[in-house]
C-alpha cells in the first residue's frame, strides 16, 4: 500500500530564536490534537500588535490541532552604574559629625556608604527609536516564519511515522475481512443443519408440519444471518481509507468518519454472526479498527 508523504500528524514542535540590536528574543511553538484549528499566542514586551498578524499566518499554514506559541524576550541590561556624588557627601558629612561626636566610634565605612539610599543607581537605558521597534518587529515575524516552518516538518516527521502505523493497520483489517468471507460463505450451511435438526425433533412430534413451512422459516434465519452487505462495504470502506492515506493532505477528519462506519460493519457483522469462528474475527475486526481510529485521530 503506497502512503504520500504529504501526511501529516497534528503533533509536533518547533523553536527558534533571533535578536535585533540589544534584544534577544525566542520562539517556541507546540501543536497537539484539536478537533479544529485553535491557535494561542503570548507575546509580551509591547509587541501585542502582531498577534493577528501572526495568528493569520499560522492558520495558512496548518488546517487541524490546538497550536501554541510563545516569545520570550531578553533585553540587555545596562552596564553602567551612575553615582549620586551630591548625596554621596550628604551622607559622609552626617556620618563623620556622628562619629566624631561619639568617643571611639570607628570612622564611617565606603561600602556603607555606598550602600544608603540613593546614593547608586543603575545608568537610565536610552529609550528605544522608532526604527529599532520596528526592526524588532521585523525580526520577532521572521523568526515566527522560521518556527512555523520548523513546526510543519516536526508535524510531517510525525506524520510519516502515523502513515506507516495506519497503513499496517488497514493492511490487518483486509485480511481479517477476508477471513470473514471465508468463514461466512459455510455459516448458512451451518445454520440449516442446526435449524434442520432442531425442527426434526419438532416434526416428529408435529408429523403435519409441512415440508414447504421448513423450508420457508429456513431460508428467512439463513437471509438473517447472511454478512456479504457487511463484508461488500467493508472491503469499500478499506478501500476509501487507502485512497485517503495516499491523497494524504488534511484528510483527518475524513478518515475519522470512515472509522464510524468501519465500526458499523464490524457491529453488525458480530450481531448476525451464528458461529464462534465468524464472531471472533468480528471482535479481532473491532479491535484492528479501533487500533487504526487512534492514529486517525493523530493525523491533521
Amino acid at each position: 500500500m503506497t502512503v504520500h508523504n504529504h501526511l501529516a500528524s497534528m503533533t509536533g514542535f518547533a523553536r527558534t530564536q533571533g535578536e535585533s540590536g540589544s534584544t534577544a528574543f525566542i520562539w517556541e511553538l507546540r501543536s497537539v490534537n484539536g478537533r479544529g484549528l485553535d491557535i494561542k499566542l503570548r507575546l509580551s514586551n509591547g509587541l501585542e500588535a502582531l498577534e493577528l498578524p501572526l495568528r493569520d499566518l499560522a492558520a495558512k499554514a496548518f488546517k487541524r490541532g490546538n497550536v501554541s506559541g510563545t516569545l520570550s524576550i531578553k533585553r540587555e541590561a545596562a552596564a553602567s552604574i551612575a553615582t549620586d556624588v551630591a548625596a554621596l557627601e550628604r551622607y559622609k558629612t552626617l556620618a563623620l559629625e556622628l562619629a566624631a561626636s561619639i568617643p571611639g566610634a570607628p570612622a564611617p565605612r565606603a561600602e556603607l556608604l555606598l550602600a544608603l539610599p540613593g546614593v547608586l543607581r543603575g545608568a537610565q537605558a536610552q529609550e528605544e527609536t522608532e526604527e529599532e521597534r520596528a526592526a524588532l518587529t521585523d525580526a520577532v515575524r521572521a523568526s515566527f516564519v522560521q518556527a512555523l516552518d520548523g513546526l510543519a516538518v516536526s508535524r510531517a516527521a510525525e506524520g510519516a511515522k502515523l502513515a506507516a502505523i495506519a497503513a499496517a493497520n488497514l493492511q490487518e483489517i483486509s485480511l481479517l475481512r477476508d477471513a470473514a468471507a471465508l468463514e461466512a460463505a459455510n455459516q448458512p450451511a451451518l445454520h440449516r443443519a442446526r435449524l434442520a435438526a432442531q425442527l426434526a425433533e419438532l416434526i416428529g412430534g408435529t408429523p403435519n408440519l409441512p415440508e414447504e413451512r421448513i423450508a420457508q422459516e429456513i431460508a428467512l434465519l439463513t437471509t438473517k444471518s447472511d454478512v456479504r452487505e457487511e463484508l461488500d462495504r467493508l472491503s469499500a470502506h478499506i478501500e476509501a481509507a487507502g485512497a485517503l492515506l495516499a491523497e494524504g493532505v488534511a484528510v483527518g477528519r475524513k478518515l475519522d468518519f470512515l472509522m464510524q462506519e468501519f465500526n458499523r460493519e464490524a457491529n453488525t457483522l458480530c450481531s448476525k454472526s451464528t458461529s464462534v469462528p465468524l464472531t471472533n474475527i468480528g471482535l479481532a475486526l473491532k479491535a484492528a479498527i479501533e487500533q487504526l481510529r487512534e492514529q486517525v485521530q493523530n493525523i491533521e
